[in-house]
């Protein structure tokens, strides 16, 4: 996952990215941690997914811009809006499974590495 700054997300926002998928965290939440275990777990076994995270504890304002209740947030971005917000992070399938569809739409297909 790729550490972003408010500034450098809302710079790929007014791009309006086709996909942008973004794990919002703070460093002492254990959750945060477990969850971010499986996003890089899913981020290295698919070429396409690409994340960036965002320690939200820098950037408050942009907590309440995006109206993020709480962490581990996952938000999903298509085009510059925001189309989904995910706060339980259950397992790696679970993960993959409410991934797939919007990675299907942005032209790509996860495939597994080494296919």
């Amino acid at each position: 996952m790729i550490e972003l700054t408010a500034g450098q997300i809302e710079h790929r926002l007014q791009e309006k990215q086709e996909l942008f998928i973004l794990f919002v965290y703070t460093p002492l939440c254990g959750t945060c941690k477990r969850a971010a275990s499986m996003l890089e777990i899913l981020e290295q076994t698919y070429d396409q997914l690409e994340l960036g995270q965002l320690n939200i504890n820098h950037y408050p304002q942009f907590a309440q811009k995006w109206h993020i209740q709480s962490v581990p947030c996952l938000l999903v971005f298509q085009k510059g809006l925001g189309t989904k917000r995910v706060y339980a992070f259950h397992s790696i399938p679970a993960l993959y499974s409410l991934l797939e569809p919007y990675v299907k739409r942005d032209k790509h297909v996860l495939t597994i590495k080494g296919e």
